[in-house]
């Protein structure tokens, strides 16, 4: 469970069917299974504290190459002359064992010119692994404020980092999630908090996003 800063449906990206989280948080990536829930709570920036903006129960673990490589994967892939979904795909990366050198796509990651992003191929490359989800709920700018009490439960504070809590501890966060918004399973719900800047590029180095 984290504090999600910036939502512009890039990481996690709920378009297409699956929830992908495939950059950012390399820690989340490296240590979460098949099974586990991973939980992104609004924070001050986007005006959000103590609302829910997606949660997704990963249903599959891949390579960055796997994403590359995999045909049901494409539409993952982005297209910066597309569509503001298209423009926020996150299957941006592959790796050349031979020469041991990465691509990175033309992306949100990369530079506005296309060129590869050197910070944030470094920081997204400190894990391999894409979670993977068709157990999801993306609430995007219309994310519901969780009960209090249940955020009290769980100590939960706006901060930054990442809160682990075993199933049993997390139980009532996903149970309120579940019965009150299975209907909206797998759907996105409303656009991204920060949708109307899909063409932005954002730099981990200077932790700014730039519009060309």
């Amino acid at each position: 469970m984290y504090v999600v800063d910036r939502d512009f449906g890039f990481a996690p990206n709920p378009f297409h069917g699956i929830c992908s989280l495939a950059t950012c948080k390399p820690r989340i990536r490296n240590k979460a299974q098949v099974e586990d829930w991973v939980l992104g709570m609004g924070g001050k920036r986007l005006d959000a504290t103590g609302r829910c903006i997606f949660a997704m129960k990963i249903t599959q673990k891949v390579t960055f190459n796997e994403y590359w490589n995999t045909p049901d994967f494409r539409d993952k892939k982005p297209v910066r002359n597309g569509s503001k979904k298209m423009l926020l795909g996150d299957n941006i990366y592959s790796y050349n064992e031979i020469t041991g050198l990465w691509t990175q796509a033309h992306s949100h990651h990369s530079f506005a010119d296309g060129s590869p992003n050197v910070d944030n191929l470094e920081r997204d490359t400190q894990s391999t692994n894409v979670l993977l989800s068709r157990h999801f709920y993306y609430f995007g700018s219309a994310a519901p404020f969780v009960p209090q009490r249940i955020l009290d439960g769980l100590g939960f504070k706006n901060q930054m980092g990442h809160r682990v809590f075993n199933f049993d501890e997390g139980r009532s966060i996903i149970q309120w999630i579940e019965s009150q918004y299975g209907d909206s399973l797998n759907l996105v719900l409303a656009d991204p908090f920060d949708f109307d800047q899909s063409e932005a590029h954002y730099s981990v180095k200077t932790n700014r996003v730039t519009v060309k």
